[in-house]
This record gives structure tokens, C-alpha cells and sequence, in this order.
């Protein structure tokens, strides 16, 4: 017996060292990824070839694209797609990459944006490349151009992505127009019902703000030198401006806004990266909950020991031909605990480099951050983003496809153009569970044209939500939007990846909202219960207006505490068969012993 326990107790304590050690533990996988072609600007993410499995979309020299295609053999992505330079004029560079189905046939094609080269500030131009049969064939391109990047919508709830964004030279306040490209070509209509002076870079975003499953229209906006915000709610599925913002005071400079369930109560909170002075010695992440004004701060110490941090302050008028990155938080559930972390570049104040640092979603420990209940902590011991150098851009992307955000560093090397790329897995293997979520088009669902797989669609707009019961009875849900945003390298992925804890529990109810056509006041919302953890869910809204009959296909991912469960149970059945094997043998033993006794003692008698 305590041979038995003694067995349990090193078995448990091994399990669970190798868990806390390797719980924040990060392996560079660089070279099983990309081989030699580590190399470029990781613009998107996008499965092209509809194969289940996410691409990713690279510019090089910043005038051609690369779509690197994932593979079931190293190195795991493959350049197999190419839009080459002369298909572009030859004075611009390409700024962005946002791929989808513009046209509604179900494969995936390719949006970029460009600038003058010899221009800093120069307009946005947008092209479009069909896709046809896992290649690119045809363009188009627009005939208006854009103050900035555009924001890739679907505006009419006909879950065709649309273009949206300010025109450049109409007037002082530019009107605000959207572009539809159903029929492969460009259809242009305005968009709001008041003119809009917009930030630039801007970080507007098409997602849900007032949890009722349907996306509303976030802008940032500029009036002379003050920032502010505009909310555009869906009303009946016509956009209504009911709420104005400002940014915290005493800001100086301003990053991108973002949006995600940062507390886990259902609700998008908005997220603002700022300065409090003009070079960002001081720096500080606020956040603002749906429908108030007040501004809470969630992380304002950026000190390591006798070195201060902050955030790399944006360039008034970046250099021509180069692109320069605002302030960005890049978010993802790295530890599977329910509340999202970040990814953000961190400058030393003293001028010595920059590199990634994660920022853990964790309990409040502050009297400024009571109000939200979390706070972010900056993992600065983190060695493996410590030890690339340069670091300008840092995102979360699932490598291996198995629900665990592992990371994506750029970095520019002294003497080099252009970016370097890391890949970075994450060896998390705390006991936590997810749910994998991917929305699509739904215009087809098993009868798609040309037989197409309806998978590489990318579709901006769709809304998740869950309930469920923790492991302690209490009631825990959460919620995305999914691709909110698409300009300045937003980078954010296909698909949404939420964190369950370490509640094994099916959850209770899913829940997937879709954007609704103008002037319909109905929400086309579906549940589903009883969802496996640890799972994707691939969601087909088909019919768009019969959310009874869309469908879902489950794909499980089995966890590595299956695995552990297993090494477990196969120990403890050795453990036991070696007790019955040394039973047997001393019983064996006794029984030749007795044997022995009684030919002994018949021997004896019969003399």
C-alpha cells in the first residue's frame, strides 16, 4: 500500500512540474516553418486553398506578395502563390493585404492596398485579384482612391465583404462611401449619413458593441488636433450614430483602438494603447466599457527593475517608401484561461532597443483597476521574445492547429531591408480547454459553384458567445467578433479561439450572430448546446435568413491531457500487473516450499 502511494505521489509531482515549467515555455520553430524564406512582411492570414488549414500572406520588397501555403511536411509553409511586382504600377508599394470573397463565388481573393513610394502621407489605392481555382486570375481596379487604408465590411448583410472608407478629395470632410465589387465591379454608395473627418492611421473596426449579434460601425475620428471616437449602433440594420467619445486625458499620443472581452462578461471592451508624453517615456493602456465614458486604466507600469519602457512613439511623417507601424495591441488567449492576453513592442526609454513582450490578463491588484477586476501584467522574463532583437511586430497565430495561439515576431536586422521573421510555439500544457470557432460566408452549402470548398472565405462581421459552468458552479462566458478589423497590419485571424479554463464541462451554449441586410430588423442569430471543449466549430450560415437550418461540423483536437491521462493509467496498470506478478511469484514459492514439505514428510512415515 504505500508502495502505491509512493507511486501516485512522484507520478502526480512529475505531471505537474513539467506543466508549471513548461506553462509560459516558447520553442523557435523558424526553420521547420519557412526554412531559408523566413523573410517579408507577414500581412494576413487566410486559408486560400480551402484546405482546413490557415495560409499566410507575405509581402517582399513591399511591391510583391508571397501566399504561403501549409503543408503537412517541413518546412510546414510553402511559397506556392505569388502576385508579382509588374502587377502593380511600378511608383507604388503595397501598405496592406486583406483577403475574402469580394464577389461571392466562394473562393478567396486577394485586396491590397498601395502608396506612392515617393509619398509619406500619399492616398490609399485598393486592387483586387480574383481568386479562380487556387490561383489568382484577373484584377480589378478601383476607380476612387482612400485617405487611408479602408475598412473591409459587409455594410449590406449580404456576408459579401464590402469596402468602406473616407474618398479622398471630395471636400475638406470627405463623405464616407462604401464599394461593392458583387458582380466584379465596382459599385460605389455612400455610406453614412454625415460627413467624417477621419484619424490617420485609423483603427476603425466593424464589430458587436451592444451584444445583440449584429455588428455596429466603431470610428476614430479627428477634429483639428483633438482624437475622438464615433459609435455607429445597427439599428433595423440601418447604422445610427448614438454616441460620441474622447480620449483619456492628458494623452498625448494614441494608439490603435481594439476590442475584445477583456473581463469575460459577454461585453466588447475597448482597448486604447496611449503616451502620456510626446516621446512615450510614459505610457499606459486604458480601457472603456460599452456604453461609458470613463476611462480605466489596465496596465501603467512599464518599470524593470532600474529600466523604464514604453511604447514606440508613432512618427508624425514616417519616411517615404517605408512602412511604419502604429502603436498596436495584437490580442489572443495565449494560457487558455478565459481572458485574452496581448502581444505589444516595448522601446527602452533609454534608447538601448525594442523588443515583444506578452501581456498577461490577470486579477486586479490595484486600487485603479478595481472597477474592471483585471489588469494586464508584462511578462518581462519571457527569454525567447527577449532574444530577438528589433522586434517591430508581434502577433499570435496557431501554428499547428490545435488551439493553442502560438506567436509571430517580425524583427529588422541593421544593414538589411525588410523583415525578418520568427515563429515561436507555445509549449503551454496547463490542464485548460478551448473552443475554436470559424464563421463562413454561408452563400453556399454543399452545392457551392464549381464545387468549390466554401472554407477560404475570411468573413469580417460574425459574432461568438458562449455560456457555460466552471468547475466551482459558477456561470463563465465570453465573446468575439471575428476579422473587426483589416487595416495598418491588424493581423488578426480567420477564426476566434476562446479559452475555457480548466472547466472540462461541455459548454452550456454557443452562440454565432451574423450581420443583418439594411432596413431588416431581425437578428439572425443561432445557439447550438452542448458543445465538446477542446474543439473547432465550423459554422455555414446557410440560408443566411433560417438560422435553424445553418450548420456546424465539429472537429475535435484531442488535448494533451488525454495524453497525460493515458501515460497514467498505462503506469498504473504496470503498477498493478508487477504486484500480481510478485504475488504470484511468492505464492508459487510457497506452494514448491509446501510440496517440498509434504514429500518430505511421506518419506519420513514410510521408514
Amino acid at each position: 500500500m504505500k508502495m502505491w502511494i509512493l507511486f501516485i505521489k512522484i507520478f502526480t509531482f512529475t505531471v505537474y512540474f513539467a506543466g508549471q515549467y513548461s506553462a509560459y515555455a516558447l520553442q523557435d520553430v523558424t526553420t521547420d516553418l519557412f526554412g531559408s524564406e523566413n523573410h517579408g512582411t507577414v500581412a494576413a492570414f487566410g486559408d486560400f486553398n480551402s484546405d482546413k488549414q490557415t495560409d499566410i500572406f507575405i509581402i517582399r520588397e513591399q511591391s510583391e506578395l508571397v501566399i504561403f501555403l501549409a503543408d503537412l511536411k517541413a518546412p510546414y509553409f510553402k511559397p506556392k502563390v505569388h502576385i508579382p511586382k509588374y502587377a502593380l504600377p511600378t511608383n507604388f508599394i503595397i501598405t496592406g493585404v486583406v483577403p475574402g470573397d469580394y464577389d461571392g463565388d466562394s473562393q478567396m481573393d486577394v485586396l491590397l492596398t498601395a502608396q506612392l513610394k515617393t509619398e509619406a502621407n500619399s492616398n490609399t489605392m485598393v486592387f483586387v485579384f480574383w481568386g479562380n481555382n487556387q490561383t489568382l486570375d484577373g484584377q480589378v481596379d478601383l476607380n476612387k482612391t482612400f485617405v487611408d487604408q479602408p475598412l473591409i465590411m459587409d455594410f449590406n448583410g449580404d456576408m459579401i465583404p464590402d469596402i468602406f472608407g473616407v474618398i479622398a478629395g471630395v471636400s475638406a470632410d470627405s463623405s464616407t462611401e462604401v464599394c461593392y465589387l458583387t458582380g466584379r465591379n465596382a459599385v460605389w454608395q455612400p455610406a453614412l449619413s454625415s460627413p467624417l473627418k477621419m484619424r490617420i492611421p485609423h483603427s476603425n473596426a466593424f464589430i458587436d458593441l451592444n451584444k445583440d449579434f449584429t455588428a455596429d460601425l466603431f470610428l476614430t475620428t479627428q477634429d483639428g488636433n483633438v482624437p475622438g471616437f464615433e459609435t455607429w449602433i445597427n439599428k433595423d440594420g440601418n447604422f445610427t450614430k448614438t454616441q460620441l467619445g474622447s480620449i483619456p486625458e492628458n494623452v498625448k499620443k494614441v494608439g490603435q483602438s481594439s476590442f475584445v472581452d477583456f473581463d469575460g462578461d459577454g461585453f466588447q471592451d475597448h482597448l486604447l494603447p496611449v503616451c502620456l508624453d510626446d516621446v512615450c517615456q510614459r505610457s499606459a493602456i486604458y480601457l472603456s466599457k460599452p456604453g461609458e465614458p470613463e476611462w480605466l486604466p489596465v496596465l501603467t507600469d512599464f518599470q524593470r527593475k532600474e529600466t523604464l519602457w514604453g511604447f514606440v512613439p508613432p512618427q508624425t511623417t514616417p519616411p517615404a517608401g517605408e512602412l511604419h507601424n502604429p502603436i498596436t495591441l495584437h490580442l489572443g488567449d495565449y494560457n487558455m484561461d478565459g481572458f485574452p492576453d496581448a502581444l505589444v513592442i516595448l522601446r527602452n526609454t533609454s534608447g538601448s532597443g525594442q523588443q515583444a513582450f506578452l501581456l498577461e490578463n490577470v486579477p486586479c491588484n490595484n486600487a485603479s483597476c478595481k472597477d474592471v477586476g483585471r489588469m494586464f501584467r508584462v511578462h518581462w522574463d519571457q527569454s525567447d521574445l527577449g532574444a530577438i532583437s528589433g522586434a517591430a511586430v508581434a502577433t499570435f497565430f496557431d501554428i499547428y492547429e490545435d488551439g493553442i495561439l502560438d506567436m509571430i515576431v517580425l524583427s529588422k536586422e541593421e544593414g538589411k531591408e525588410g523583415f525578418v521573421i520568427h515563429a515561436l510555439k507555445n509549449n503551454f500544457e496547463a490542464d485548460a480547454y478551448f473552443v475554436k470557432v470559424i464563421v463562413l460566408s454561408g452563400l453556399c452549402s454543399n452545392d457551392c459553384p464549381g464545387n468549390v470548398k466554401p472554407f477560404g472565405v475570411n468573413q469580417p462581421g460574425p459574432y461568438v458567445s458562449y455560456t457555460t459552468v466552471d468547475s466551482n458552479g459558477y456561470l463563465k462566458n465570453a465573446s468575439a467578433g471575428q476579422l473587426s478589423q483589416s487595416a495598418h497590419l491588424s493581423l488578426q485571424l480567420p477564426y476566434t479561439v476562446l479559452g475555457l479554463g480548466r472547466s472540462a464541462n461541455f459548454l452550456d451554449h454557443l452562440y454565432v450572430g451574423i450581420p443583418r441586410p439594411l432596413g431588416d430588423k431581425d437578428v439572425r442569430k443561432q445557439e447550438w448546446t452542448a458543445i465538446i471543449p477542446n474543439s473547432q466549430l465550423i459554422v455555414i450560415p446557410y440560408p443566411h435568413n433560417e438560422p435553424r437550418s445553418w450548420s456546424a461540423k465539429l472537429y475535435l483536437t484531442p488535448s494533451n491531457i488525454v495524453l497525460l491521462t493515458a501515460i497514467a493509467l498505462i503506469g498504473v496498470c504496470v503498477f498493478i500487473l508487477v504486484i500480481i506478478g510478485i504475488l504470484h511469484w511468492q505464492e508459487k514459492k510457497a506452494d514448491d516450499r509446501e510440496k517440498r514439505q509434504e514429500a518430505h514428510r511421506f518419506h519420513f512415515d514410510a521408514m
